[in-house]
């Protein structure tokens, strides 16, 4: 049976060429970078280039860049850190109903602790208005965190005219980019963002490893105290496999990137095309052009996504219902639902995300299969009524 491979937003595989690039470090590598004797000296110098890298990536400076363990908990360093540094100069936060859990349930946190939350709606294509955030702005308002491209939907959102806002009226802007990095190009040197959460695993990297982006003179509070890694901002022995990881995937990632997404939108295209060709009462969820190159967020009616999931699957297609990071909920998606969709048609709604290592024979595979199981499926509903 065939396999491929449509979840590329849950994570990736490693890039064989980062796969090698960090096999010395599971051995020959093994020093403490804090450390000043030779084997701490020795992987200091790839930890040091892991960072510029990155940096080199979103046109940052090494400086700027804190290696964490994972997007979650740069989001949460973001949103807690400059929440608990800023207390004094007040305590409202603007957000999107559509944000990640990780920067949702830290805004709930904050929220038990006695800070108010802003969540701003989005339309039916699951875009925000800047100028709603502009009306949302109080005198007490310390930080703006927009997301800048939806896991779910695969939207881009505004985040260069929010920063513009952000600035003009004194605000920390932080940005979740977990799913833009290798999507789109990022230039921190023009964006007005202050601090921005990436993940490696959603870039060929290995899990266990993410970036926190502090724009030069902002402070925030840790969230990992102890020792005095990463300049005192995030304190614990550094993970140098994932960061030398990251950072070699940051570098391969940066020279294929422009080629691959074009060649990976075509692929989206071609698939989105043939499934409309294909099956009926199927609905696109999210803007039609403001999005990234990979995704696909659709809604088979009368047909209950989990059960297209596993039907999938068994035929060796790997797509998801959803946010990785709400698997085993059985509520609807919070994105779809902020978009004002039908909860039914929520629950029927799939995810399909495409990368590097898709083919068009994957995607003339699914076309092969994806009409019969839907029909199957639909047979079973009491719901549809066959044309």
């Amino acid at each position: 049976m065939r396999k491929v491979y449509f979840d590329n937003n849950a994570t990736t595989p490693v890039h064989p060429v980062v796969a090698e690039f960090a096999k010395p470090f599971l051995g020959e590598f093994f020093g403490n970078p804090s450390s000043l004797h030779w084997a701490g000296r020795e992987v200091r110098c790839f930890f040091n280039d892991a960072r510029e890298q990155a940096a080199n990536m979103i046109h940052a400076q090494p400086s700027e860049i804190v290696f964490t363990g994972c997007g979650s908990e740069s989001d949460n360093h973001a949103v807690k850190g400059l929440a608990y540094a800023k207390r004094d100069e007040g305590r409202h936060i603007i957000t999107t109903m559509i944000e990640h859990p990780a920067v949702l349930n830290a805004c709930k946190h904050l929220q038990a602790d006695g800070y108010d939350v802003t969540y701003l709606p989005v339309d039916g294509e699951g875009q925000i208005e800047p100028d709603d955030v502009k009306k949302a702005i109080r005198n007490d308002t310390i930080l703006i965190s927009v997301m800048y491209a939806n896991n779910e939907t695969g939207n881009l959102l505004p985040i260069r005219e929010i920063g513009e806002i952000a600035k003009e009226h004194g605000i920390t802007f932080h940005s979740d980019m977990v799913q833009a990095m290798g999507k789109t190009d990022i230039d921190m040197d023009s964006l007005k963002v202050d601090l921005a959460s990436f993940s490696g695993h959603k870039v060929y990297a290995p899990k266990g490893v993410g970036i926190l982006y502090i724009r030069e003179g902002r402070e925030i509070e840790s969230l990992i105290h102890g020792g005095h890694q990463e300049g005192s901002r995030r304190a614990g022995t550094e993970n140098i496999m994932g960061a030398v990881a990251f950072g070699k995937a940051c570098e391969t990632i940066t020279k294929e990137m422009a080629g691959e997404n074009g060649r990976i939108e075509t692929l989206r295209g071609r698939l989105l095309d043939g499934i409309l060709e294909r099956v009926d009462h199927v609905r696109f969820n999210g803007h039609p052009t403001r999005r990234l190159p990979n995704t696909l967020n659709l809604s088979f009616e009368y047909v209950e996504a989990e059960s297209l999931l596993i039907a999938l699957d068994l035929n060796g297609i790997a797509v998801s219902s959803g946010s990785a990071c709400s698997s085993g909920s059985t509520e609807p998606s919070h994105v779809l639902l902020a978009m004002r969709i039908p909860p039914e048609t929520c629950q029927s709604a799939i995810r399909l995300s495409l990368g590097r290592g898709n083919t068009e024979e994957d995607v003339d595979y699914a076309l092969s299969v994806i009409p019969g199981v839907v029909t199957g499926l639909r047979e079973m509903s009491p719901l549809y009524k066959r044309p």
